[in-house]
């Protein structure tokens, strides 16, 4: 509930009558209602008890499953345990003699399945939801005609190439910011450019303009969503929840409005496409100081605000600041990470909010009220001293109706991170997060306390008025405590120990705007703790789960939130290539963890890191590793058709009893699954198909690449993907583009479906009992094509077919194995001669 909602309007009509009842009776001079109008003075008195009552409730609860839909869950999840060990003992005691090598292979495969299977169920077995109220934060720190209590938010959107990522989604994201239902004096959007493009900065200036007319659109009727092209995209009845008389007409004039305002963008886009040979250069005829990418200076650029940070001052709406750190060539800048610790120092000098909220460009707020749900967890006195962020469920538009690929993720957004929630909290996806600036810092939850009270003034106002050649003498303790791992910016370090920008009373605007060049520039860095201690840290493309993982093991939890309706959406890979280089990169992250000193199986002990959390991250690092038993375990029956041997005894009743079994298991737990956390058969069927089709390729791709990496100490890794550049996309959803990631599947389904072809007619000329064998051959090769089905369609398509040059690599592959059998025939038994042991002198 918004502090704008028509029920809290009725509740401040209530608590105001009411009031003026309380005075009246002590005497006071201003005019009262009639009492007929208000009620009686007891009622009055019970209604403000209740609103007072209500303000001092928590601001958020935990609410546990349901014990009838987790306890069945967990009673087949452990009869299963019983059944998997007693099939593994079964396989382990029989060994197939004729096929050994097929059948040891096998069974190391099921071993680290069930292994990896045990690691992901100990994260689900206490699964929680939460409920917010703030409707009960608005009346504890926001209550019409007193200041303001909320907390300050920094909001971070980062951007690379805008020719990629289209500035019509980033301006909508900027949009939905900048109305979103939160006092826009406590808010502020930076904007990260780290393309150092003209065409970035000349969106944003159209993206302000149009959110003067915007912003007060949206708060006067109450828009949802507050992205105006997902909002006037919606194929709804927007009139029948409306009584406003003046409502249709204003909107069909916003929406003409809105229709120039992307023509202008569109305009922009196709202007900047084509660069001049000297250059781009600003409306004042200098050149733009960032036409080289990789060598410019660090710009920062202050669009809207309040008070001093802008002449174009804005009471309507939060401030929006374009932020381009500086690029040197022989420097490390790493990527996204050193990107938004760029933003971090550069906010806290600016703003400085103590709670930072990352999205990506291609993100946008869906529920106006996101950012108070996410302050029932931070400013809740019950949590607030031990809540380091708050991780949103992500939610995409644009994806077919069945979830083709995957990209709904809900496995893990609905039933893991759930269970996540119930232990120590989820793990960090990086995008709709909420974070905790003194955890940023790397603060354990104890010292955040210390910082947060007001005994500091003092010794903050000595290091404000101290000259930097003086700091060293003149305040010892500060600043070797605090430059040692901040770096030299006395401003910095002051308002590292506050939690708002009073510190910036003391000093001049152009100050502040040197030092936050400063802080940007490349070597700042240098002989610091960024990077190491305090913001996002380096060493990985999957950085932020690193961050979250050394929060936790300070002590911290966190926190997932789900609020209906979901407050982000964004824009998922639409195709298969774009969805696999997206998987790699993160499976390529994770190597990159469990190779570095930080892994969960040996970093963090003697902290606060509980040991199901520690399960959780060790599950989520070594998960690229299966691919390499996956990748076996789907070459097996291609052998199995060849080589007309099986890797179970197939005369044995007691080995289809345990598989069976194991297969009834594996349903049921799957169906309970389902009810405790909302997630459909047909959700978890795409889930378990897209999970062997990025086993096979992005997961094993990833294994292999960073092993090179850190055997060769090279720098070799994905690039970064940017994201489709339209809105509307969906005609590219069955297309197939060129990546090497799709080379080993489809290798993988032609030399299946060239085992059955050529195991046919190897039994058409034995008898009965053979068709039965190969029977359950071909219910093992049926299972891995039924899984990588998509490349069977690619392949015989007749358009978004497979690109050649993908078959023809897959067929020279195939070929290749195909050959390499006929020469070598592993499972075939030489023939040398009678052995007169067996057979006698009449041989």
């Amino acid at each position: 509930m918004s502090f704008k909602s028509i029920v809290w309007r009725e509740r401040l009509s209530q608590w105001k009558q009411a009031r003026q009842k309380l005075l009246s009776e002590f005497g006071s001079q201003k005019e009262l209602p009639d009492a007929s109008d208000c009620g009686s003075l007891e009622e009055l008195e019970l209604q403000q008890f209740e609103l007072d009552n209500e303000a001092r409730l928590p601001l958020s609860r935990k609410v546990p499953t349901s014990p009838s839909r987790i306890n069945p869950y967990r009673a087949i999840i452990l009869f299963r345990l019983v059944i998997l060990a007693m099939f593994l003992q079964y396989r382990m005691t029989h060994p197939v003699q004729n096929a050994y090598v097929l059948w040891l292979a096998s069974v190391i495969c099921e071993v680290w399945f069930s292994i990896s299977w045990i690691l992901d169920q100990f994260t689900k077995w206490h699964p929680v939801s939460r409920e917010t109220y703030p409707e009960r934060l608005c009346l504890r720190y926001n209550q019409p005609g007193k200041q303001c209590e909320l907390a300050f938010i920094d909001v971070f959107v980062g951007t690379v190439d805008p020719l990629k990522e289209s500035p019509l989604i980033t301006a909508n994201n900027i949009l939905s910011i900048l109305s979103v239902n939160y006092p826009p004096e406590k808010t502020c959007c930076y904007v990260s450019d780290d393309g150092a493009s003209l065409l970035t900065l000349e969106t944003l200036l159209e993206t302000c303009e149009f959110a003067k007319k915007w912003v007060p659109f949206c708060k006067k009727f109450t828009i949802e969503p507050r992205s105006p092209e997902y909002y006037f995209s919606q194929k709804i009845d927007y009139l029948k929840s409306n009584v406003f008389p003046t409502f249709s007409k204003e909107r069909r004039l916003m929406k003409r409005q809105y229709e120039e305002f992307k023509v202008r963008i569109n305009s922009l886009k196709a202007k900047f496409e084509k660069v001049p040979p000297n250059g781009w250069t600003m409306k004042n005829g200098t050149p733009w100081p960032g036409n080289n990418t990789e060598n410019h200076p660090g710009m920062i650029q202050i669009l809207l605000g309040t008070d001093w940070r802008n002449d174009n001052y804005c009471k309507e709406l939060p401030g929006l600041v374009y932020v381009s750190r500086e690029k040197r060539p022989g420097f490390q800048h790493n990527k996204k990470a050193g990107s938004v610790n760029a933003l971090v120092r550069v906010s806290a000098l600016l703003t400085n909010g103590a709670y930072i909220l990352n999205l990506d460009c291609n993100q946008y707020i869906n529920n106006s009220n996101a950012l108070l749900e996410a302050m029932c967890f931070m400013m809740d006195p019950i949590t607030t001293n031990k809540v380091c962020y708050v991780q949103f469920a992500q939610r995409f538009d644009g994806i077919d109706a069945i979830d083709r690929y995957a990209n709904l993720t809900t496995i893990f957004y609905d039933a893991n991170m759930k269970g996540l929630d119930g232990i120590q909290g989820p793990l960090c996806v990086g995008t709709g997060c909420f974070f905790n600036r003194k955890a940023l810092y790397g603060y354990d939850p104890s010292e955040a306390e210390y910082y947060k009270t007001e005994c500091l003034d003092e010794e903050i106002s000595k290091l404000l008025g101290a000259e930097p050649r003086n700091l060293e003498s003149e305040l010892p303790s500060v600043f070797f405590s605090l430059e040692k791992s901040f770096g030299q910016s006395r401003v910095l370090l002051a308002s590292v120990l506050v939690t708002d920008d009073r510190f910036t009373r003391s000093i001049t605007p152009n100050e502040i705007l040197r030092q936050a060049i400063c802080v940007i520039s490349c070597d700042y860095e240098e002989n610091t703790a960024w990077g190491r201690e305090i913001g996002w840290l380096y060493g990985s493309k999957s950085s932020i789960v690193l961050t979250g993982f050394e929060m936790h093991t300070r002590g911290w939890r966190s926190v997932y939130c789900m609020p209906a309706p979901s407050a982000f959406r964004g824009s998922a890979p639409i195709n298969l290539s774009d969805r696999l280089r997206h998987v790699y990169k993160s499976a390529f992250g994770s190597m990159e963890i469990l190779l570095s000193l930080h892994c969960p199986i040996w970093y963090g002990y003697g902290g606060h890191l509980k040991w199901l959390e520690r399960v959780a991250y060790i599950n989520a690092t070594i998960c690229p590793l299966t691919s390499i038993p996956l990748f076996i375990y789907c070459t097996l029956p291609a052998v199995l058709l060849l080589t007309r041997k099986f890797i179970i005894p197939m005369t044995s009743s007691e080995a289809s009893m345990w598989i069976i079994l194991l297969l009834l298991s594996i349903l049921s737990s799957v169906v309970l699954e389902s009810r405790w956390s909302g997630v459909t058969i047909q959700e978890w069927w795409r889930n378990q198909q897209f999970w062997v089709i990025t086993g096979v390729s992005s997961h094993l791709f990833a294994v292999f690449q960073c092993l090179v990496k850190s055997l060769t100490c090279s720098r070799t890794g994905s690039s970064e993907t940017a994201m489709k550049s339209d809105i509307d996309n969906t005609v590219d959803l069955y297309r197939f583009k060129w990546t090497s990631l799709l080379v080993l599947p489809t290798t993988l389904i032609l030399i299946n479906l060239w085992a059955m072809f050529a195991s046919i007619f190897l039994a058409v000329s034995s008898g009965y009992w053979s068709w039965v064998l190969l029977f359950f051959r071909f219910l093992f090769a049926f299972g891995v094509i039924v899984h990588l089905h998509p490349f069977l369609k690619g392949l015989f398509a007749r358009k978004h077919r497979i690109p050649t040059v993908v078959v023809v690599w897959s067929f020279l592959i195939a070929s290749l194995f195909s050959l390499l059998w006929v020469g070598v025939s592993p499972f075939t038994t030489k023939f040398s001669g009678p052995d007169p042991k067996e057979c006698g002198i009449q041989c």
